[in-house]
């Protein structure tokens, strides 16, 4: 049981899912859609205006917004009555405890859905699991990046991975895959707090996934170089099929070539390698 605020956002509904990106990134933790407006959803203790108004000023967008405080409510019952299980390629079920597993699916991936972004209802978390099932990921060594609920990475655990590395800024998000990770018997993980450039990585990486948005990734995309391995492959996604090229030049700049794109509702996957494999 917390105290939250809610904040109306007048905007069109196009720009709503990058904003959710956004906001998400700030410990915002529920969303409602409307066609002019977006409520979104934060702890009290952790509403900054300031930081509010500089992602609306990046995406010209007005100061008025409306904040009201709520009452009590449990989020998380809420949150759970409105969880369906996500299925992606015949093969991936994501459902959450409270689902029976459905038969006849080779991945069966378990979570508490709590607020983190990342349960696999976004075209962007499905754009990655389905690329996943076309990679080797036997003994490899994995870094998901902006980790949500552990998706991507419990994902790449049952398609093998030896080692998996996780980031995330937000600490609800770490404490939710750990729980996530736990739930799916990973082993040999280890979950870290902070953004990429700022933390401390213990080495290169066979294989990394980025589901974050599009400024975040060109701003990232230099150390997502350094840290993959010469034959290693970059899976990125959390943005619009018109930003695909403007990615691909900060990829070149940076030695990394794109191999291919998958897009779904306009969202944009690519994947991305040093050399073509």
């Amino acid at each position: 049981m917390s105290r939250n605020l809610k904040i109306t956002i007048p905007c069109n509904s196009k720009i709503h899912d990058i904003l959710i990106a956004e906001l998400g990134q700030m410990s915002y933790d529920s969303f409602q859609e409307m066609d002019e407006e977006l409520e979104a959803f934060v702890k009290e203790e952790l509403y900054d205006e300031k930081k509010l108004f500089s992602i609306l000023e990046r995406y010209g967008l007005s100061h008025e917004i409306k904040v009201e405080k709520l009452k009590d409510i449990n989020w998380n019952e809420k949150w759970e009555k409105n969880f369906d299980p996500v299925f992606v390629d015949d093969k991936v079920q994501i459902r959450a405890t409270f689902h029976n597993p459905q038969p006849n699916y080779e991945y069966d991936i378990i979570i508490n859905p709590k607020m983190s972004f990342g349960t696999g209802h976004h075209e962007t978390t499905q754009l990655i699991v389905s690329e996943q099932l076309n990679i080797d990921h036997e003994n490899k060594h994995i870094l998901d990046v902006g980790t949500g609920t552990g998706v991507l990475a419990i994902m790449g655990y049952k398609l093998g991975a030896k080692s998996i590395t996780a980031t995330d800024v937000d600490n609800w998000c770490i404490e939710n895959s750990m729980e996530n990770f736990n739930l799916n018997q990973v082993e040999n993980f280890e979950i870290l707090q902070g953004t990429i450039n700022k933390l401390t990585l213990p080495g290169s990486y066979d294989i990394i996934y980025a589901n974050i948005n599009k400024n975040v990734l060109l701003n990232d995309l230099p150390v997502y170089s350094n840290i993959l391995n010469e034959t290693g492959i970059l899976l990125l996604s959390g943005f619009y099929f018109d930003d695909i090229d403007d990615l691909k030049e900060k990829a070149a700049q940076n030695q990394l070539i794109s191999e291919h794109t998958k897009t779904r509702n306009n969202w944009a996957m690519m994947r991305l390698s040093h050399s073509k494999i």
